[in-house]
């Protein structure tokens, strides 16, 4: 959920889950969704209220600041309004779902801190781990291993 057009994640991330057997949704407003979206593994949406009581997982995508100003949508309050997850859509999600967020977020804007800060969101967890595996990629990258291993 979110900007789709300017993520350097949804699409591996649409790829990945969607190899994994999972049915991926990407809700967004249409001005933030590339062009050849309908070529990815996945439904398109533009409704997140509609497609939260369908969730196990809702992942955020940061509202770039420098895009904030480049007419991709009316204003930030109106943006927030659409399609930030605050505590009362939260509420719509199934009891067992949870909010993923790849960081770095605006609070207030496409997440609530309320909900950035619940019991519900591996936020931390999910930003903590994606350092650990970059480390190790570049580890192997650079010679870490031998070949072969």
């Amino acid at each position: 959920m979110g900007d789709i057009l300017h993520s350097r994640v949804a699409r591996s991330n649409v790829l990945l889950l969607h190899t994994l057997g999972a049915e991926v949704l990407l809700v967004a407003p249409p001005t933030l969704l590339p062009v050849a979206v309908d070529a990815w593994p996945c439904s398109v949406g533009y409704d997140l209220d509609a497609a939260l009581p369908k969730s196990d997982v809702v992942m955020m995508l940061r509202l770039q600041q420098e895009r904030m100003n480049a007419a991709f949508f009316p204003s930030v309050r109106e943006y927030s309004r659409r399609y930030g997850l605050d505590s009362a859509r939260m509420a719509q999600l199934p009891e067992r779902a949870i909010v993923m967020h790849p960081g770095p977020m605006n609070r207030g804007v496409e997440i609530g801190a309320g909900v950035a800060d619940s019991p519900r969101s591996t936020v931390v967890e999910q930003v903590a781990n994606g350092v650990s595996v970059r480390m190790a990629v570049l580890y192997l990258l650079l010679g870490g291993a031998e070949a072969g291993q």
